[in-house]
């Protein structure tokens, strides 16, 4: 899902911060084998998402940054299961996405915190969605905010956090040994 990205570094473009990082999340998603890559955007975001598809990747148009348009689009669309995650991670790994998906055999909801900074960096659910699964944005939402209107605490799950770029500490973060992440790796200059 294409994030508000209120920030970028000194002598960075904002528009080419946020361009960068969510094709990096769009290049990872569109290469899992056991996943289909989608891009959530607004109406305001639409040519972005067009500009970082991938041949055949869908696009969902949602009226704002929030998890429940999106995965009422995937249900629409006949998948079983979806994960949104924020297009602010510009180097997640694979495996982390994979760890958001698990629990779903066992749980209804998984969510990965995001970090410090609070919030989520994705959440996974078998759809159709509960409905008790309030909708809510990735940045103020929690697993507990979620707990508390499901009919019990233990239908949702949290697997490992993953930290999204939301602001200047979080470069620290950064893995240059990690694989991928390329086009957010090339404006902090390589």
């Amino acid at each position: 899902m294409l994030v508000p990205v209120p920030w970028s570094p000194p002598g960075v473009d904002l528009a080419a911060w946020r361009t960068a990082m969510a094709e990096d999340v769009v290049d990872l998603l569109a290469r899992l084998a056991q996943a289909e890559a989608a891009i959530a955007a607004t109406p305001a975001d639409l040519a972005l998402a067009e500009e970082i598809a991938w041949p055949g990747t869908r696009i969902y148009e949602v009226p704002g940054p929030t998890v429940r348009p999106v995965l009422e689009a995937a249900a629409a669309d006949g998948f079983d299961q979806a994960a949104v995650i924020a297009a602010d991670a510009p180097d997640v790994p694979g495996m982390t996405l994979g760890k958001l998906l698990a629990p779903l055999e066992a749980k209804a909801v998984a969510v990965a915190p995001a970090g410090p900074g609070g919030g989520l960096f994705g959440i996974a659910t078998g759809l159709p969605a509960p409905d008790w699964l309030i909708d809510h944005d990735l940045d103020t939402a929690s697993a507990q905010l979620l707990r508390r209107t499901a009919p019990s605490p233990g239908e949702v799950t949290s697997t490992p956090p993953w930290r999204r770029l939301r602001g200047p500490a979080d470069l620290a973060g950064l893995d240059p040994a990690l694989e991928g992440w390329e086009n957010t790796r090339a404006l902090l200059g390589g």
